[in-house]
């Protein structure tokens, strides 16, 4: 593993936010699916969406990576005949699961067995909602032990009602949306209360829509979707917004750690991305955003704690407990117990590497519980990424608030989401 030291230092300048890694996904698969060929363009390249478009070439689609129109980004076209593979097929999902679970009910369509593999985390995580499905319309599949990876899957889904728990995740949803407008008949698809991570459901509907997919919404938690429907490219390229939950880290950073502050470029301020929600939750934390022309600015800021509901955004919460433990007063994180099951179990990592410089904090079932030291923290001591992008981006912000060096182990782990992170965290530095 590699091991990255960071001296204390504070960080000033702009940073361009990689492109949304969530919506990367789902461009990515509409315009596979799509009748057109399609351009997906200001992709930053990642293994998770390496891992999607492996999958989406195991389905027959042709995936080529062309130049992008942005420097440092990625485009790749997709054409696709509109057949699925008449052979049996096994494709590598890598450590994402997003690509697995948006492309289990995609496999599903098929009708040869189709066989998904994973790495790390990702082979032992629940999967338990398409098995249900499954067994229900008496698909063929077959797993590793205890339900794990491999997962072959040897059958094709029917047109029909579909329900599905809200309170596991909300990627089995958008794997459902995906397929389902291909069957030859009308679905339903229910979705049981609580529902969490609603807006990474809006996110895959609004990709649906840009395609030309309807999904009619009965309610907030039931959809029909038409059978028999063709995605459609809306334009020979399209392009990939701002990531939201990459930019959560350098808005911490320019309220903690930053003399005059740090601008975030390339974002769109009327997003869906559930990350937004770091805006606000920032704001109520006593940080000072000002959004300008060039991008989001976070002055260095007194930050203050509050009771952050992470529900429909569990991926802010690494970085914003990082905030919390060097706000005023005490900060309660709560409903983010789906954060055990990622690619690590986030809540006690963060609990445990926090603690390690200094922290005060106390981990709870669903959540965290900190009292802040606005003095700092102490570093001198070496952190562990637990091999988890978001852990090792969270201790580099933590890093610019230690009195003393900290050595984060596992460095490398920031290649599955946001490979340039460390560069762009270098060109940061101050002085």
């Amino acid at each position: 593993m590699a091991i990255y030291r960071i001296e204390p230092h504070s960080l000033r300048g702009g940073v361009m936010v990689p492109s949304s890694k969530s919506m990367g996904h789902r461009m990515c698969i509409c315009a596979g699916l799509s009748a057109d060929d399609c351009i997906v363009d200001n992709i930053a390249l990642s293994k998770d969406i390496e891992a999607t478009n492996r999958c989406l070439a195991g389905l027959g689609v042709s995936v080529t990576e062309i130049r992008s129109r942005h420097e440092g980004r990625t485009a790749f076209r997709y054409c696709w005949e509109r057949r699925f593979p008449s052979d049996a097929v096994a494709v590598d999902c890598g450590e994402s699961g997003s690509t697995l679970r948006f492309f289990i009910p995609l496999g599903a369509l098929c009708n040869v067995p189709v066989t998904f593999t994973g790495q790390g985390k990702l082979v032992s995580r629940p999967l338990q909602p398409y098995y249900d499905i499954f067994d229900t319309q008496e698909l063929r599949y077959r797993t590793g032990m205890n339900g794990t990876l491999p997962l072959t899957v040897d059958g094709r889904l029917k047109p029909g009602g579909y329900v599905l728990p809200g309170d596991v995740s909300s990627q089995f949803i958008s794997g459902l949306l995906f397929a389902l407008p291909l069957l030859d008949a009308d679905s339903t698809l229910e979705v049981l209360p609580p529902l969490e991570s609603a807006s990474y459901v809006e996110l895959t509907v609004s990709a649906l829509e840009q395609f030309g997919i309807a999904v009619e919404k009965i309610d907030g938690l039931h959809y029909r979707i038409p059978g028999n429907q063709m995605y459609k490219a809306p334009a020979e390229r399209v392009e990939v917004e701002g990531d939201w939950s990459q930019a959560a880290f350098w808005l911490v950073a320019g309220a903690i750690g930053s003399r005059d502050g740090l601008v975030c470029r390339g974002l769109n301020a009327e997003s869906l991305q559930g990350d937004k929600a770091v805006l606000q939750i920032l704001r109520r934390m006593g940080a000072i955003v000002e959004e300008g022309k060039d991008g989001f600015t976070v002055r260095p800021s007194r930050l203050h704690g509050c009771v952050i509901d992470a529900a429909d955004c569990p991926d802010l919460v690494p970085v914003l407990s990082v905030a919390a433990a060097v706000a005023d007063g005490a900060t309660h994180i709560v409903n983010a117990g789906r954060l055990r099951i990622k690619e690590c179990d986030r809540l006690a990592a963060m609990h445990s590497e926090l603690k390690k410089i200094g922290a005060e904090i106390t981990e709870e079932p669903d959540g965290l519980l900190i009292q802040g030291k606005p003095e700092g923290l102490a570093g001198d001591t070496t952190v562990d990424a637990w091999n988890d992008h978001r852990i090792a981006m969270s201790m580099a912000v933590a890093a610019l608030v230690c009195k003393a060096p900290i050595m984060i182990n596992g460095s490398e782990s920031v290649s599955k989401s946001y490979p340039e992170f460390w560069k762009d965290y270098d060109s940061l530095k101050d002085g």
